[in-house]
C-alpha cells in the first residue's frame, strides 16, 4: 500500500480575505455610510421586532380572553344543569308522589289494585294503560 497525500487546503488568511475583503475596503464603506444612518437602521429594526411581540401577544391575549368567557358560560350552564339534577335527586329520595311518577314511568310499576290493560296501535304497543278497582 502507499501513502497519498491530502490536497492542500487553501491558508486561512486567504480565505477569510475572500469573504471579507480587505481591511482597506471595509473601511471605506464605513466611511461611506454615516454613523447616524447606521444607528437609524439598529433603532428601526429594535421597533419592528418590538411591534410584532406587541401585535403578537395582544393576539393571544383576545384568543385567551374569548376562550375564557365561553368556559365561563359554558361553567355556568353546567352549574344550572347540576342543580336541577340535584333537586330531582332530592325528590327521588324524599317526595312519594315523585317517587310513584317515576316507578310509573320509567319502571312501568303499578298499584297492586290496579288492572293493566295493553293498548295496541298500528305501528307498534302503545303506553301501558291502568284502571283502578
Amino acid at each position: 500500500m502507499t501513502a497519498r497525500a491530502l490536497p492542500a487546503l487553501p491558508r486561512q488568511a486567504d480565505f477569510s480575505r475572500d469573504l471579507v475583503g480587505t481591511i482597506a475596503s471595509v473601511q471605506r464603506w464605513t466611511e461611506l455610510i454615516p454613523s447616524w444612518v447606521v444607528l437609524a437602521m439598529i433603532l428601526l429594526t429594535t421597533v419592528a421586532v418590538c411591534a410584532t411581540v406587541i401585535i403578537r401577544a395582544r393576539s393571544e391575549l383576545q384568543a385567551s380572553s374569548a376562550q375564557h368567557q365561553h368556559m365561563s358560560a359554558e361553567i355556568g350552564s353546567i352549574r344550572e344543569v347540576n342543580s336541577a339534577l340535584k333537586q330531582e335527586v332530592s325528590h327521588l329520595q324524599n317526595d312519594p308522589v315523585t317517587i310513584e311518577a317515576a316507578a310509573r314511568s320509567r319502571l312501568d310499576m303499578v298499584r297492586p289494585n290496579e288492572i293493566v290493560v295493553a293498548l295496541e296501535t298500528r305501528n307498534s304497543i302503545s303506553r301501558v294503560g291502568s284502571l283502578v278497582r
